[in-house]
Protein backbone atom coordinates (compact mmCIF):
# COMPACT_ATOMS: atom_id res chain seq x y z
CA UNK A 1 0.00 0.00 0.00
CA UNK A 2 1.29 3.27 -1.12
CA UNK A 3 1.33 6.21 1.67
CA UNK A 4 -1.25 8.44 -0.28
CA UNK A 5 -3.49 5.57 -0.31
CA UNK A 6 -6.37 5.89 2.04
CA UNK A 7 -6.55 3.05 4.39
CA UNK A 8 -9.20 1.80 7.22
CA UNK A 9 -6.90 1.72 10.16
CA UNK A 10 -6.41 3.55 13.00
CA UNK A 11 -2.81 4.13 14.25
CA UNK A 12 -1.69 2.91 18.20
CA UNK A 13 1.91 3.88 20.03
CA UNK A 14 2.81 2.31 23.54
CA UNK A 15 5.15 3.82 25.75
CA UNK A 16 6.02 4.76 29.35
CA UNK A 17 3.37 8.42 28.80
CA UNK A 18 0.66 6.18 27.19
CA UNK A 19 1.50 2.69 28.80
CA UNK A 20 -2.49 1.34 27.31
CA UNK A 21 -1.72 2.70 23.55
CA UNK A 22 -5.43 3.90 24.24
CA UNK A 23 -6.98 6.83 22.17
CA UNK A 24 -6.33 10.35 23.96
CA UNK A 25 -4.20 7.89 26.59
CA UNK A 26 -0.88 9.72 26.62
CA UNK A 27 0.33 12.67 29.44
CA UNK A 28 -1.76 14.94 31.18
CA UNK A 29 0.91 17.10 31.80
CA UNK A 30 1.55 20.77 30.55
CA UNK A 31 3.00 22.01 27.59
CA UNK A 32 6.72 21.43 28.14
CA UNK A 33 6.21 19.04 31.00
CA UNK A 34 7.46 15.44 31.44
CA UNK A 35 5.33 13.19 33.82
CA UNK A 36 6.50 9.53 32.79
CA UNK A 37 8.91 9.51 30.23
CA UNK A 38 10.45 6.37 30.83
CA UNK A 39 9.87 2.73 33.18
CA UNK A 40 12.02 1.48 35.84
CA UNK A 41 12.16 -2.66 35.82
CA UNK A 42 13.63 -3.85 39.04
CA UNK A 43 15.72 -7.08 38.99
CA UNK A 44 13.19 -10.42 38.47
CA UNK A 45 10.30 -8.27 36.85
CA UNK A 46 8.71 -8.32 33.25
CA UNK A 47 7.33 -5.58 32.36
CA UNK A 48 4.58 -5.60 29.58
CA UNK A 49 5.45 -2.49 27.17
CA UNK A 50 2.42 -4.05 24.92
CA UNK A 51 -1.15 -5.99 25.38
CA UNK A 52 -3.37 -5.19 22.63
CA UNK A 53 -6.38 -7.20 20.24
CA UNK A 54 -5.94 -7.21 16.73
CA UNK A 55 -6.15 -7.37 14.21
CA UNK A 56 -3.20 -4.68 13.56
CA UNK A 57 0.57 -4.62 12.79
CA UNK A 58 3.85 -3.58 14.45
CA UNK A 59 5.38 -0.71 12.41
CA UNK A 60 8.41 0.67 14.39
CA UNK A 61 10.16 0.08 17.86
CA UNK A 62 12.45 2.09 19.88
CA UNK A 63 14.29 1.54 23.07
CA UNK A 64 16.93 3.28 24.65
CA UNK A 65 18.06 3.71 28.41
CA UNK A 66 19.44 0.51 29.35
CA UNK A 67 19.59 -2.18 26.51
CA UNK A 68 21.71 -4.35 27.32
CA UNK A 69 21.70 -8.15 27.67
CA UNK A 70 20.22 -8.41 31.05
CA UNK A 71 16.93 -7.32 29.14
CA UNK A 72 15.06 -9.92 27.60
CA UNK A 73 12.62 -8.82 24.41
CA UNK A 74 9.50 -10.92 24.21
CA UNK A 75 6.64 -11.26 21.87
CA UNK A 76 3.79 -13.57 22.14
CA UNK A 77 1.20 -13.70 19.38
CA UNK A 78 -2.60 -14.77 19.00
CA UNK A 79 -2.74 -15.48 23.04
CA UNK A 80 0.09 -18.13 22.93
CA UNK A 81 1.35 -18.74 26.49
CA UNK A 82 5.00 -19.40 24.89
CA UNK A 83 6.77 -16.15 23.64
CA UNK A 84 7.84 -16.27 19.28
CA UNK A 85 10.20 -13.13 19.81
CA UNK A 86 12.88 -13.84 22.80
CA UNK A 87 16.21 -12.05 22.62
CA UNK A 88 18.33 -9.62 24.55
CA UNK A 89 17.61 -6.52 23.70
CA UNK A 90 21.55 -5.61 22.70
CA UNK A 91 21.32 -8.71 20.45
CA UNK A 92 18.00 -8.28 18.64
CA UNK A 93 19.34 -4.96 17.28
CA UNK A 94 23.16 -6.24 16.75
CA UNK A 95 24.56 -5.18 19.46
CA UNK A 96 24.94 -8.07 21.69
CA UNK A 97 28.56 -6.57 22.55
CA UNK A 98 26.51 -3.93 24.78
CA UNK A 99 29.33 -3.70 27.70
CA UNK A 100 31.53 -2.00 25.01
CA UNK A 101 30.38 1.55 24.26
CA UNK A 102 32.51 2.38 21.71
CA UNK A 103 34.31 0.94 18.93
CA UNK A 104 37.82 1.19 17.51
CA UNK A 105 37.69 5.09 16.35
CA UNK A 106 35.60 5.93 19.85
CA UNK A 107 32.19 6.00 18.18
CA UNK A 108 29.35 4.65 18.98
CA UNK A 109 28.62 1.54 16.82
CA UNK A 110 26.32 2.98 14.15
CA UNK A 111 23.97 0.77 12.04
CA UNK A 112 22.18 2.58 9.05
CA UNK A 113 19.83 0.09 7.69
CA UNK A 114 16.11 -1.03 5.90
CA UNK A 115 14.74 -3.08 9.07
CA UNK A 116 17.32 -1.76 11.54
CA UNK A 117 18.36 1.68 13.10
CA UNK A 118 21.02 1.72 15.54
CA UNK A 119 21.61 5.80 16.47
CA UNK A 120 24.32 6.96 17.99
CA UNK A 121 23.76 7.31 22.36
CA UNK A 122 22.00 3.58 21.69
CA UNK A 123 18.77 4.41 20.18
CA UNK A 124 17.72 1.29 19.24
CA UNK A 125 14.70 0.73 16.01
CA UNK A 126 13.26 -2.11 14.58
CA UNK A 127 11.15 -1.32 11.50
CA UNK A 128 10.17 -5.08 10.82
CA UNK A 129 6.72 -5.45 9.92
CA UNK A 130 4.85 -7.19 12.82
CA UNK A 131 1.38 -8.12 11.73
CA UNK A 132 -1.37 -9.96 14.41
CA UNK A 133 -4.49 -11.27 14.00
CA UNK A 134 -6.35 -11.56 17.05
CA UNK A 135 -3.83 -9.87 19.82
CA UNK A 136 -0.26 -8.84 20.69
CA UNK A 137 1.90 -8.80 23.78
CA UNK A 138 4.94 -7.43 24.52
CA UNK A 139 7.42 -7.90 27.51
CA UNK A 140 10.90 -6.73 28.59
CA UNK A 141 12.13 -8.88 31.87
CA UNK A 142 15.06 -7.79 33.65
CA UNK A 143 17.39 -10.64 34.30
CA UNK A 144 20.01 -8.34 36.10
CA UNK A 145 21.29 -7.83 39.54
CA UNK A 146 20.29 -3.87 39.77
CA UNK A 147 17.07 -1.74 38.83
CA UNK A 148 17.27 -0.07 35.26
CA UNK A 149 15.62 2.08 33.39
CA UNK A 150 13.82 1.73 30.13
CA UNK A 151 12.71 4.45 27.57
CA UNK A 152 10.64 2.73 24.82
CA UNK A 153 7.58 3.61 22.14
CA UNK A 154 5.65 0.93 19.91
CA UNK A 155 3.69 2.03 17.37
CA UNK A 156 1.78 0.85 14.64
CA UNK A 157 -1.70 0.30 13.48
CA UNK A 158 -5.34 -1.45 13.76
CA UNK A 159 -6.51 -2.81 10.84
CA UNK A 160 -7.44 -5.80 8.74
CA UNK A 161 -4.48 -8.55 8.02
CA UNK A 162 -4.10 -10.43 4.46
CA UNK A 163 -5.13 -14.20 6.04
CA UNK A 164 -1.87 -15.66 4.66
CA UNK A 165 0.32 -12.49 7.01
CA UNK A 166 3.44 -14.89 8.17
CA UNK A 167 4.18 -14.15 12.03
CA UNK A 168 7.50 -12.56 12.95
CA UNK A 169 9.79 -14.87 15.16
CA UNK A 170 13.33 -13.81 16.46
CA UNK A 171 15.67 -16.98 18.00
CA UNK A 172 18.75 -16.29 19.30
CA UNK A 173 21.55 -18.44 19.98
CA UNK A 174 25.25 -18.72 20.87
CA UNK A 175 28.14 -20.69 21.61
CA UNK A 176 31.01 -19.33 23.70
CA UNK A 177 33.63 -20.24 21.89
CA UNK A 178 32.08 -22.53 18.87
CA UNK A 179 32.95 -26.16 19.25
CA UNK A 180 36.11 -26.36 17.03
CA UNK A 181 35.94 -28.60 13.86
CA UNK A 182 31.93 -28.28 14.46
CA UNK A 183 29.50 -25.77 12.48
CA UNK A 184 27.60 -23.32 14.57
CA UNK A 185 23.72 -23.70 14.11
CA UNK A 186 22.17 -19.94 13.79
CA UNK A 187 18.55 -22.33 13.00
CA UNK A 188 17.82 -25.69 13.78
CA UNK A 189 14.71 -27.13 15.04
CA UNK A 190 12.43 -24.83 12.97
CA UNK A 191 9.62 -26.60 11.35
CA UNK A 192 6.05 -25.45 8.94
CA UNK A 193 6.22 -23.35 6.14
CA UNK A 194 7.83 -20.08 6.46
CA UNK A 195 10.52 -17.66 5.46
CA UNK A 196 13.45 -16.77 6.70
CA UNK A 197 14.87 -12.99 6.43
CA UNK A 198 17.62 -12.02 7.98
CA UNK A 199 20.38 -12.38 10.81
CA UNK A 200 22.80 -10.30 13.48
CA UNK A 201 25.98 -11.65 13.85
CA UNK A 202 28.73 -10.46 16.98
CA UNK A 203 31.90 -12.49 16.77
CA UNK A 204 34.51 -12.44 18.99
CA UNK A 205 38.00 -13.65 18.20
CA UNK A 206 39.75 -16.44 20.40
CA UNK A 207 43.30 -17.71 19.52
CA UNK A 208 45.25 -15.89 16.93
CA UNK A 209 43.86 -12.92 14.82
CA UNK A 210 44.44 -14.35 11.60
CA UNK A 211 41.60 -14.35 8.94
CA UNK A 212 38.07 -15.73 10.18
CA UNK A 213 35.87 -15.87 7.55
CA UNK A 214 36.74 -18.41 5.24
CA UNK A 215 33.28 -20.29 6.76
CA UNK A 216 30.71 -21.26 4.63
CA UNK A 217 26.92 -20.50 5.38
CA UNK A 218 24.57 -23.24 4.60
CA UNK A 219 20.96 -23.38 4.09
CA UNK A 220 19.36 -26.77 3.92
CA UNK A 221 15.30 -26.60 3.04
CA UNK A 222 12.65 -28.56 3.31
CA UNK A 223 14.90 -32.13 3.94
CA UNK A 224 17.87 -31.29 2.55
CA UNK A 225 20.41 -33.81 2.85
CA UNK A 226 22.61 -31.45 1.57
CA UNK A 227 22.68 -27.44 1.36
CA UNK A 228 20.24 -25.60 -1.27
CA UNK A 229 22.06 -22.39 -0.57
CA UNK A 230 25.58 -22.48 0.28
CA UNK A 231 28.27 -19.25 0.16
CA UNK A 232 31.71 -19.23 0.05
CA UNK A 233 32.86 -17.62 2.88
CA UNK A 234 31.56 -15.25 5.97
CA UNK A 235 32.38 -11.95 4.82
CA UNK A 236 30.88 -13.02 1.23
CA UNK A 237 27.68 -13.83 3.21
CA UNK A 238 27.18 -10.48 4.55
CA UNK A 239 28.22 -9.11 1.34
CA UNK A 240 31.61 -7.85 1.74
CA UNK A 241 34.85 -9.38 0.17
CA UNK A 242 38.56 -10.48 0.87
CA UNK A 243 38.13 -10.14 4.56
CA UNK A 244 36.32 -6.92 4.47
CA UNK A 245 39.37 -5.27 3.22
CA UNK A 246 41.62 -6.85 5.29
CA UNK A 247 43.00 -9.38 3.08
CA UNK A 248 43.87 -7.07 -0.02
CA UNK A 249 45.61 -3.57 -0.51
CA UNK A 250 44.92 -1.40 2.71
CA UNK A 251 45.46 -4.75 4.81
CA UNK A 252 42.91 -3.21 7.08
CA UNK A 253 39.28 -3.87 8.11
CA UNK A 254 36.52 -1.25 6.90
CA UNK A 255 33.10 -1.39 8.18
CA UNK A 256 29.80 -0.65 6.57
CA UNK A 257 26.49 -0.42 6.64
CA UNK A 258 23.83 -0.88 3.63
CA UNK A 259 20.46 -0.98 3.31
CA UNK A 260 20.24 -5.23 3.60
CA UNK A 261 23.88 -5.86 4.96
CA UNK A 262 26.75 -4.84 7.02
CA UNK A 263 29.74 -5.24 9.25
CA UNK A 264 29.51 -1.99 11.10
CA UNK A 265 31.07 -2.29 13.96
CA UNK A 266 34.41 -3.53 14.90
CA UNK A 267 34.75 -2.98 18.96
CA UNK A 268 37.36 -2.42 21.60
CA UNK A 269 40.99 -0.17 21.19
CA UNK A 270 43.37 -2.44 19.99
CA UNK A 271 46.24 -0.14 20.65
CA UNK A 272 45.33 -0.90 24.63
CA UNK A 273 47.45 -3.16 25.89
CA UNK A 274 45.91 -6.21 27.24
CA UNK A 275 43.11 -5.94 24.37
CA UNK A 276 43.71 -8.02 21.80
CA UNK A 277 39.89 -9.67 20.93
CA UNK A 278 38.77 -8.37 18.10
CA UNK A 279 35.22 -8.24 17.94
CA UNK A 280 32.77 -7.98 14.94
CA UNK A 281 29.00 -6.53 14.76
CA UNK A 282 27.38 -7.83 11.99
CA UNK A 283 23.96 -8.26 9.35
CA UNK A 284 22.59 -9.40 6.80
CA UNK A 285 18.21 -8.99 5.75
CA UNK A 286 17.23 -11.11 3.41
CA UNK A 287 14.24 -8.58 2.69
CA UNK A 288 14.58 -8.16 -1.14
CA UNK A 289 15.76 -11.96 -1.37
CA UNK A 290 14.05 -14.17 1.34
CA UNK A 291 14.07 -17.65 1.60
CA UNK A 292 11.30 -19.68 1.27
CA UNK A 293 10.49 -23.24 2.71
CA UNK A 294 7.42 -25.16 3.21
CA UNK A 295 8.08 -27.89 5.48
CA UNK A 296 11.49 -27.44 7.27
CA UNK A 297 14.54 -24.96 7.37
CA UNK A 298 18.21 -25.45 9.16
CA UNK A 299 21.38 -23.01 8.63
CA UNK A 300 24.68 -23.53 10.04
CA UNK A 301 27.72 -21.51 9.66
CA UNK A 302 31.71 -22.64 9.79
CA UNK A 303 33.81 -20.90 12.00
CA UNK A 304 37.09 -21.05 9.67
CA UNK A 305 40.04 -19.58 9.21
CA UNK A 306 43.39 -19.88 7.02
CA UNK A 307 44.39 -22.00 9.72
CA UNK A 308 41.84 -24.41 9.69
CA UNK A 309 38.99 -24.92 12.28
CA UNK A 310 38.84 -21.32 14.99
CA UNK A 311 36.99 -21.63 18.41
CA UNK A 312 35.51 -18.35 18.33
CA UNK A 313 32.35 -16.91 20.20
CA UNK A 314 29.91 -16.62 17.96
CA UNK A 315 26.34 -14.77 19.35
CA UNK A 316 23.43 -14.81 16.71
CA UNK A 317 19.40 -13.38 16.37
CA UNK A 318 17.56 -15.26 13.34
CA UNK A 319 14.81 -13.37 11.88
CA UNK A 320 11.74 -15.60 10.52
CA UNK A 321 8.11 -15.42 9.30
CA UNK A 322 6.27 -18.75 10.02
CA UNK A 323 2.93 -19.74 8.77
CA UNK A 324 1.93 -19.47 12.61
CA UNK A 325 3.30 -19.21 15.88
CA UNK A 326 5.63 -21.55 16.84
CA UNK A 327 7.41 -22.83 20.04
CA UNK A 328 11.33 -21.74 19.44
CA UNK A 329 13.63 -24.60 19.88
CA UNK A 330 16.17 -23.32 22.09
CA UNK A 331 16.17 -21.96 25.42
CA UNK A 332 17.81 -18.68 26.72
CA UNK A 333 21.46 -19.17 28.32
CA UNK A 334 21.43 -17.84 31.81
CA UNK A 335 22.25 -13.54 32.37
CA UNK A 336 26.02 -14.50 33.55
CA UNK A 337 26.62 -17.17 30.38
CA UNK A 338 25.53 -14.35 28.58
CA UNK A 339 28.08 -11.37 29.80
CA UNK A 340 30.58 -10.25 26.63
CA UNK A 341 33.07 -7.64 27.38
Amino acid sequence: MKLYEMADRVSFGFSAENPTGSKSGGSRGKDCEKLRPCIEIAPGETAVLMDADGPGMIRHIWFTGYVGHSFILRVYWDGEAFPSVEAPLSAFFGCAYDENAGDMEGRYPYLNSAAVLVAPGRGYNSYWEMPFQRHCRVTVENRGETAQTLFYMISGWYGAVPENAGYFHALYRQEHPVRKGRSYAVVEGIAGKGCFVGMTLAAGMNGNNTCWVEGEIKMYLDGDAFPTMNYTGTEDYFCGSYGFGNDILLKRYQTYSGLYAGMFAILGDQREMYNQQQRFLLYRWHIPDPVYFAKDFRMVMDNLGWTGPRYDDYTTVAFLYLEKPTVLPHTLPSDAEMCMR
